[in-house]
């Protein structure tokens, strides 16, 4: 019997370009060096179809995959922390998808019915993620066990609103809850003048993501420093999670001391 595909979401709350990528990327690290076969996906909510067109001042260099897909620089995170050859619908965009769907309407695949955001364009990134989780990506041609998907941009973000609705209904309807997890990562800032870590913004980012019908099952904080005790039990407190379930990332001197940190706290118990 084959085994149900899992899935992890990496959603980013306060700020972009928090580290979503980079945290996604350990712990496809960390499972894979548990033995479990990793994939990933990349959604950007962008309107564009890939990356080819966009400044680098604005985004950084163009990723370009082995089958000649251009994509986000994230995407080449994966393939360098994790060992694997990703391919151009691991990337999805706003305008891939609604480019699908229109052209699906065009052919009259929808029978005349009125499309919509939903259930339409939802269904369309279901169906996405589904399909390309099961591409093998290793080379060995087996199918991946553990398909980690990191959602662009910041949990509020208009552009962003049908792909979290799409994954509210992914969780609840279409896969059993053991079969996901749900990974939002914060930022903890630390003004100068007072020197205090303040969690107000994560409580906020938490709230929400929760009030769109998702509940974070681990959070990790971004901080400067790392993030003390006190605070970690504060965050616990007001959004809903566990102690041991908060994680704290400070800045460091090289993105690949990032799995060190997450699996000295613990984060391959759960």
């Amino acid at each position: 019997m084959l085994k149900a595909m899992k899935y992890v979401l990496v959603s980013g709350g306060v700020i972009s370009g928090i580290g979503k990528g980079v945290i996604a990327s350990s712990l496809g690290m960390i499972l894979k060096s548990c033995g479990v076969r990793v994939t990933s996906i990349k959604i950007d909510p962008y309107i564009n179809i890939d990356a080819g067109t966009f400044s680098p001042y604005e985004h950084g260099e163009v990723f370009v995959l082995d089958d000649g897909g251009e994509v986000d620089l994230d995407l080449g995170n994966y393939e360098r922390f994790l060992d694997i050859t990703l391919h151009r619908d691991n990337n999805i965009t706003t305008g891939k998808i609604y480019q699908h769907v229109i052209n699906k309407e065009r052919r009259g695949d929808y029978l005349g019915k009125t499309v919509q955001v939903v259930p339409h364009i939802t269904d369309a990134i279901m169906d996405w993620v589904e399909r390309v989780a099961k591409i093998p990506v290793d080379g060995d041609n087996q199918t991946p066990e553990v398909c980690i998907v990191e959602l662009g941009g910041t949990i509020g973000d208009i552009e962003g609103m049908p792909f979290i609705e799409a994954f509210r209904q992914f969780f609840h309807f279409r896969i059993k809850r053991e079969d996901y997890c749900l990974v939002h990562v914060s930022l903890v800032p630390q003004p100068q003048a007072t020197g205090e870590q303040k969690t107000k913004p994560t409580q906020a980012s938490v709230r929400e993501l929760r009030g769109l019908g998702l509940s974070p099952d681990l959070i990790v904080c971004r901080s400067t420093l790392p993030i003390a005790d006190p605070v970690k039990a504060k965050i616990s407190l007001f959004c809903h999670v566990k102690p041991q379930q908060v994680f704290s990332i400070h800045d460091v001197s090289s993105l690949f001391r990032v799995p060190l940190l997450l699996h000295a706290q613990g984060v391959s118990s759960f």
